[in-house]
């Protein structure tokens, strides 16, 4: 007889995701340590997760242990990004992977109940005056247009 968490398509990508980080991961050598443990204990965190949550009786309870696998799956996705960038995973291969990932995180936003949005604001990567205490904040010469903060880095995929 199943628990009530195996029933859950959710659950089933999960452990389905966390096969795939583990076969990745047994290929991962040397430099790309740190990121491989990341990755194998992000995976294995989203059905833990959804287990756990699965398993409260109260609502609250169940949306924050569904928000943690949520957190563990976009987590995931970033882990994927590092080390696409560095070379150890083919494109390809991140993004059949992040297909999974998305269905999971919908997945657990429904079974949240709380709506999924992103909270970015712009002056959070504004320049401000240098003698100001909070960015964005207009200087001694006025407003004047943002200045965004670059990294110096080229644009992911850009070529040159």
């Amino acid at each position: 007889m199943p628990f009530g968490h195996e029933k859950l398509d959710v659950y089933r990508a999960a452990i389905d995701y966390v096969g795939w980080a583990h076969r990745l991961c047994s290929g991962l050598k040397g430099e790309q340590r740190s990121t491989k443990d990341q990755l194998l204990r992000a995976s294995q965190s989203i059905p833990l997760n959804i287990a756990e949550g699965n398993g409260k009786a109260s609502g609250a309870d169940r949306r924050r242990f569904f928000e943690i696998a949520r957190g563990s799956a976009l987590e995931c996705a970033a882990i994927q990004d590092v080390l696409e960038v560095c070379g150890a995973l083919a494109h390809q291969d991140s993004v059949a992977a992040k297909q999974i990932l998305d269905r999971m995180v919908a997945m657990l936003t429904k079974l949240g109940g709380r709506g999924y949005t992103v909270r970015e604001r712009r002056a959070e990567y504004c320049v401000g005056d240098p003698d100001s205490d909070s960015p964005g904040r207009p200087g001694p010469r006025g407003p004047g247009p943002p200045q965004t903060r670059t990294s110096g880095f080229p644009a992911y995929g850009s070529s040159g």
